[in-house]
């Protein structure tokens, strides 16, 4: 696997402080990932900024709607340049396929992974919205789903790789939030697990953020992570 399989998530307010730490770094040593929160704030401009300067960018927007709209941004998505992308698997079979399509008739085809559940759900959460199934079950379920959709993989709990490894094969990427260094808080996050133990139970990429971002020393604190995964 080339690269570096740590995505750093720019947890920032605006573009100027995503800038500023991605100029501290390099595209050999992360990868990026854009969510909501920046992407709201600071729009496509910051996206082709990044990806200009080389590195592969993780578009975290986790598109939900019905299968046109889907389709649509997901083709928006992919003519930015971004190396990866997602769509929430509670969309539906329709809706992936329409990713999907969008996504094989794109110029530029970035990889389509789908989020299962997100790692701040517990047991009390999936209740809430009606999953009849524990966790563990309808992150497989949904696993299931975008495997048969012709998704690239999907993003799920470091705590569900090796169980989603078993099921969907060696060649379905596992993108895994929520990872956590030892003896770092866990934040908001509920199904955690250090750097080394999520690449043991099968992950390929870890999403890292705020250990860090926030970190004393981001650029040592991310070194020592990929000598730590290098290892494994």
């Amino acid at each position: 696997m080339a690269g570096s399989r740590v995505i750093v998530a720019l947890d920032f307010a605006d573009a100027p402080e995503a800038l500023a730490f991605a100029a501290r770094v390099t595209p050999s040593e992360c990868r990026l990932k854009i969510g909501l929160e920046l992407f709201t704030a600071a729009g496509p401009d910051l996206v082709t900024h990044l990806v200009t300067k080389g590195f592969d960018v993780f578009l975290d927007l986790k598109f939900h709607d019905i299968p046109n709209t889907v389709s649509r941004a997901c083709l928006r998505a992919a003519n930015l340049g971004v190396w990866m992308l997602n769509v929430h698997t509670l969309g539906g079979g329709k809706m992936l396929a329409a990713a999907r399509e969008a996504i094989d008739r794109a110029s530029h085809r970035p990889h389509l992974i789908g989020v299962t559940l997100l790692t701040s759900h517990g047991e009390e959460e999936a209740s809430q919205i009606g999953l009849r199934d524990d966790v563990k079950r309808s992150v497989q379920r949904l696993a299931e789903l975008a495997r048969h959709s012709r998704l690239d993989g999907v993003v799920c709990s470091a705590q569900e790789a090796a169980a989603l490894r078993q099921l969907c094969g060696s060649h379905f990427f596992l993108i895994t939030p929520g990872i956590r260094l030892a003896g770092s808080p866990a934040d908001d996050q509920r199904r955690t697990l250090t750097p080394a133990e999520a690449i043991a139970q099968g992950a390929d990429y870890l999403v890292i953020g705020r250990p860090i971002t926030r970190a004393a020393d981001p650029l040592s604190t991310l070194a020592a992570i990929n000598r730590e995964i290098l290892v494994h």
